[in-house]
C-alpha cells in the first residue's frame, strides 16, 4: 500500500453512513462490504463507495430485507448484467408480497385487540367462559374447581 491515504477509516465510514463500527466490522465478515487495505499500523481503510455501500444496505433493511437476501442482492448488481439471479423487480415483487402478508395479519390482530378492549374484561378466567369473549383463551384458562392454578394444571397434564 502507498504511503498517502487512499481510503477511509472505520470511524470516518461508520459516521458517514450512520452505522457503528461494529456494525461495519459485522458486515464485513458477513461479505456485504469488501474486506479493506490496512495501513502499516494496522488501521483498516475503507474505499470511499463503502458509505454508499452502506447505506444501500440499511435502506434495504428498512424494506424488510433480511442480510441475507441483501447480499443476494449486492451479488446481482456487482455482476455484469444477465448473469445474476432474480431480479430486482423479482425481488421486490415477492418482498412486497411478504409485507402485504404481515400486514394482512396485523389488521386481524389490531382487530382482535380493539374487541378485546372494547370487551371491557379485567378477568381472563370469567371473560374466558363467555362465548363473546374475543380471546381464545378457553382452553387456557381452567376453573378453580380443580384446585389448580392453569400453570399448575398444564404442568401436570405434561406429567401425565
Amino acid at each position: 500500500m502507498s504511503g498517502a491515504r487512499d481510503g477511509l477509516r472505520s470511524g470516518e465510514v461508520a459516521r458517514a453512513a450512520g452505522v457503528n463500527p461494529q456494525t461495519l466490522r459485522y458486515y464485513e465478515r458477513r461479505g456485504l462490504i469488501a474486506e479493506p487495505e490496512r495501513t502499516l499500523g494496522g488501521h483498516r481503510l475503507y474505499p470511499g463507495d463503502t458509505v454508499a455501500v452502506l447505506r444501500a444496505i440499511k435502506a434495504a433493511q428498512r424494506l424488510g430485507f433480511t442480510l441475507d437476501e441483501i447480499a443476494e442482492l449486492l451479488d446481482a448488481a456487482r455482476r455484469p448484467h444477465g448473469r445474476g439471479g432474480a431480479g430486482m423487480r423479482e425481488r421486490a415483487r415477492l418482498k412486497l408480497a411478504e409485507v402485504e402478508r404481515r400486514i394482512a395479519d396485523l389488521h386481524t390482530v389490531r382487530a382482535t385487540l380493539r374487541d378485546a378492549v372494547g370487551a371491557g374484561c379485567d378477568d381472563a378466567p370469567s371473560c374466558a367462559a363467555e362465548p363473546s369473549c374475543p380471546l381464545p383463551l378457553s382452553g387456557l384458562v381452567h376453573t378453580a374447581s380443580d384446585g389448580a392454578s392453569p400453570s399448575e394444571a398444564g404442568f401436570r397434564a405434561e406429567e401425565g
